[in-house]
């Protein structure tokens, strides 16, 4: 395994910004992940995996951290009677397909879910009534010193969180299906992403929702509408004409730009609402938010 340096972040977010990393390796195995993470602890760096670079944004001026890329069987997938195995990189898509081609169903939720096994592991990501905790049987999580298998109450997992620490990395995940006909898996996969394509902007760069849900009658996307945000633009980046819980890279976007959007969109919603909407999208590098302060 090779730890580079200078890696620009940019090529591996799905918003397309953010800066070089201080190191950067494509572990392809659990001793190489171990491995990597120890040379990070040895040198006093943070490690962090960036997984499909979805719900991701990277400060401008880079990560003074070793990022993680999954590669090799940490990107896998297989099926064991009933179980779908996934190394924490493998892409949600290519999981979906391999359960679709062995017939099990209950992971359809994720057709909606442009990220990987892992991450959805530390975000218990979720989509039309579908999440992680559902479906999800144990974990591998490794870090610098050790790797164990947790179960979903082990993790902590909750509304699009979980207990997982910094410097710990979901190397394999296991989901336990059920059987289901590929046709109604199809369909239901066709459903859904029909759904979603008539909702977001699925042909933008985004890095996905910007903010949970809150305890409102109003979803973040709704509020944020009330409030007027639909198109607001700083500099590259824009609130989605389509769904304003989203921000596009309109035009060379800097994650800055982003930033300075959901600033606003949560002075806004607290203005209105009284309600300090939470970001669900993860900041790496140096980006602060101003204080949200109580509503």
């Amino acid at each position: 395994m090779t730890i580079e340096t200078g890696v620009a972040l940019s090529r591996f977010t799905t918003l397309g910004t953010g800066g070089p990393a201080r190191a950067f390796a494509r572990p392809e195995s659990v001793d190489e992940l171990r491995e990597a993470l120890a040379w990070a602890a040895a040198e006093g760096m943070d490690a962090v995996s960036v997984g499909l670079g979805s719900n991701l944004l990277v400060a401008d001026e880079g990560v003074d951290a070793l990022v993680l890329k999954l590669a090799g069987e940490l990107a896998a997938v297989e099926v064991d009677e009933t179980i779908l195995r996934a190394g924490g990189g493998a892409a949600n898509a290519v999981a979906l397909h391999r359960a679709r081609a062995a017939e099990l169903g209950g992971f359809e939720f994720a057709c909606a879910i442009p990220g990987t096994a892992g991450g959805g592991v530390r975000m218990n990501a979720g989509a039309y009534g579908g999440d992680w905790a559902g479906v999800l049987e144990r974990a591998l999580v490794v870090s610098a010193d050790r790797s164990e298998w947790r179960t979903p109450q082990e993790l902590g997992l909750r509304y699009r969180s979980s207990d997982l620490h910094p410097g710990e990395v979901v190397a394999q995940v296991e989901f336990r299906l059920e059987p289901r006909p590929a046709a109604q898996i199809k369909a239901t996969i066709a459903e859904l992403q029909e759904q979603r394509k008539a909702a977001q902007p699925t042909n933008k760069r985004t890095f996905g929702s910007v903010f949970k849900n809150p305890e409102h009658e109003l979803s973040a996307g709704r509020m944020l509408e009330a409030c007027g945000l639909r198109g607001h633009r700083v500099g590259g980046a824009q609130i989605s004409p389509r769904h304003a819980n989203f921000i596009e890279n309109a035009d060379g976007a800097r994650s800055a730009d982003a930033i300075a959007l959901i600033a606003e969109g949560r002075r806004r919603a607290r203005e209105q609402f009284g309600v300090v909407l939470e970001h669900e999208v993860q900041l790496l590098g140096n980006l602060e938010l101003p204080p949200a302060g109580e509503p």
